[in-house]
């Protein structure tokens, strides 16, 4: 099926229970047994069912699902939100003593949880380029248990160089994990180029309407055999979980990284989604085709627009023929369209809090993707952990001014960029 198809149908059979067209909530904590030897087959993994909602819900199996089809995966699981997607498939593989490859182009929160809160767990980064890849292999050593990046970085909205990371990172035996929320499933699945596993914010534009909260992880198929064919480097899959009854996650036959997931930090750690939300994300993934398409047309017709003023310095959009971007963004992403997300650069610091305070139409709020537009200072906000040097080198500067747009007409979202630019 076409993932349009998909983002309606997968993972549901109406035919089942009540025949219910909209998938039900199962706004339950637990969940009954038939008796006691049910109950312990499950914990055994004998027989597969709801648990506890903590570790499964049938609502949220129904997103899971759908999602994985959309991604081209073998399985996802759903958490929290974004940010603790990236922590758990990064303490999926990694440990005291190992490092990670991240991205030089990351969202704020995100480097800040890979360079500062998760040193504390004795788990160290080491920065890449990831538009040309060109320094990352030389990196990489027998400690390295993955390689993070954004296929479209926020708020850059720079491109990785997709195919060259995955090509590396299977040569040398290493998990790629790709974060593609700002692009997202309706444009580009990097599965499908190589990559081992997927995550995203799904409060962004799975969601699109800023109401939900939500973070899905997704993996490949073969994982098991890639865990097995590295094993010296991911011996916590290939041996004995002592947590488990010395479970070996690649003697099961389910999709392994998940399965750890699933067992072992939701299990501790309890970053589990509300089944709430995932009901809220499935009403909202059957548009999502719809809404990213628009949200890219738009897009494109502002930074025309940006382009083309004289208070404008630069334009960051690889869906402008103009952009360093572009060849890849007509390479990767469907239709070569590029998302939702802009940002461009003005004078000066006072310029850029100038503009932002004084659109009318543009919110200044720190979420992407939502149908209606947003406006915010990425510097003072969402990388404002970052010091200095590292915003530099991120290529986020005090003149940066970040665009979510929305769904609004682009007329009108023109005109009010214009006036707060004069």
């Amino acid at each position: 099926m076409q993932n349009e198809t998909i983002a309606v149908h997968g993972g549901y059979n109406k035919k089942e229970g009540y025949g219910s067209m909209a998938v039900p909530i199962a706004q339950t904590t637990a969940y009954a047994f038939r008796d006691s030897e049910h109950a312990a087959n499950l914990f055994a993994l004998k027989e597969l069912g709801p648990i506890y909602t903590r570790l499964t819900n049938p609502t949220t199996d129904v997103l899971e699902q759908r999602f994985a089809q959309l991604e081209g995966g073998a399985a996802a699981i759903c958490v929290a939100s974004g940010q603790s997607a990236i922590f758990y498939a990064i303490a999926n593989v990694a440990e005291a003593g190992d490092n990670i490859l991240i991205s030089d182009k990351l969202y704020g929160g995100a480097v800040t949880l890979l360079t500062h809160t998760i040193k504390r767990f004795g788990i160290t980064a080491k920065v890449f380029r990831s538009e040309d890849a060109s320094d990352l292999e030389e990196q990489i050593d027998d400690k390295t248990k993955a390689i993070f990046f954004e296929s479209l970085s926020n708020p850059q909205i720079a491109i990785a160089d997709v195919e060259k990371i995955a090509e590396i990172g299977q040569r040398n035996g290493v998990i790629t994990i790709c974060d593609n929320t700002v692009a997202s499933a309706a444009l580009f699945n990097p599965i499908k180029w190589g990559i081992d596993v997927v995550v995203h914010s799904t409060s962004k534009y799975t969601n699109g309407q800023g109401t939900a909260i939500g973070g899905i992880i997704v993996e490949r198929d073969g994982l098991a055999e890639f865990f097995k064919e590295n094993s010296a480097r991911y011996a916590h899959f290939t041996e004995p979980d002592e947590s488990y009854h010395g479970l070996v996650y690649t003697d099961v036959p389910l999709p392994n990284f998940c399965l750890r997931i699933r067992l072992a930090l939701l299990r501790d750690i309890g970053a589990a989604q509300s089944p709430h939300n995932s009901w809220l994300l499935l009403q909202t993934i059957e548009t999502l085709a719809l809404r990213v398409d628009k949200h890219s047309d738009n897009t494109l017709e502002i930074a025309k627009f940006l382009e083309s003023h004289d208070k404008v310095k630069s334009v960051n959009y690889p869906g402008l023929e103009s952009n360093p971007g572009y060849a890849k963004a007509q390479k990767y992403f469907k239709d070569g369209k590029a998302s939702g997300l802009i940002s461009f650069e003005v004078e000066s610091y006072e310029d850029a809090k100038k503009v932002i305070d004084s659109a009318k139409l543009f919110s200044v709020v720190v979420n992407i993707g939502d149908s209606k537009s947003l406006i915010v200072h990425p510097a003072s906000t969402t990388h404002s952990q970052m010091n200095a040097q590292e915003l530099a080198e991120a290529g986020i500067n005090p003149t940066t001014v970040r665009l979510s747009i929305g769904l609004e007409n682009p007329i009108d979202l023109i005109a009010d960029l214009n006036e707060a630019l004069n």
